[in-house]
C-alpha cells in the first residue's frame, strides 16, 4: 500500500515544474517592461532637461546683446507675432533651429519701463517657447533682467 500512495503523489505533482517556469518567466517579462518603461522615460526627461538649458542659453545670449546695446533696447520688443525686428532676426533663427516646434511657437520679448532702487530703466522679459514632438502641451522659459 505505500507503494501505490507514493506513485499517486508523484501522479499528483506533475507540471508543477512546468508551472514554475512559466511563472518565472512572467516575472522576469514584467521587470524587463519594467526597465524599458523606465529607459523611455529617462530619455524624455533628458531630452527636456536638454531643451530647457538651451533655452536658458538663448534667453541669457539675448539679454547680454541686450545689455551692449543698452541704448536701442526698444527695439528689441516682439509679440511674438509678424515680423520681428531686425535686431531679432538672427536670434529668432538661432532659437528655431535649436529648439523643436520653436516655428509655430515663436519667442516673446517684453520690455517695459521700470524703477529699481530710485533708477529708472528697463525691465527686459525675454520667453522662449517650444513643443516636443508627441507633447501636446507648450514648454516654456522665461528670463527677466533689468537693464539700466
Amino acid at each position: 500500500m505505500k507503494t501505490r500512495h507514493a506513485a499517486t503523489g508523484r501522479k499528483g505533482q506533475a507540471g508543477v515544474m512546468l508551472l514554475e517556469a512559466l511563472i518565472g518567466i512572467l516575472i522576469f517579462s514584467v521587470g524587463i517592461l519594467a526597465l524599458v518603461g523606465m529607459q523611455a522615460i529617462a530619455i524624455k526627461l533628458s531630452t527636456d532637461a536638454r531643451d530647457r538649458a538651451e533655452a536658458a542659453n538663448l534667453a541669457s545670449q539675448l539679454i547680454g546683446e541686450m545689455w551692449v546695446n543698452r541704448a536701442n533696447v526698444a527695439n528689441y520688443a516682439y509679440t511674438g507675432t509678424g515680423t520681428p525686428p531686425s535686431t531679432l532676426t538672427n536670434w529668432i533663427g538661432q532659437v528655431q533651429q535649436s529648439l523643436p516646434d520653436a516655428v509655430a511657437n515663436p519667442p516673446i520679448v517684453v520690455i517695459a519701463a521700470s524703477s529699481l532702487g530710485g533708477s529708472v530703466g528697463t525691465e527686459t522679459t525675454v520667453t522662449i517657447r517650444w513643443r516636443n514632438p508627441n507633447d501636446t502641451a507648450v514648454h516654456n522659459f522665461a528670463m527677466t533682467a533689468y537693464i539700466n
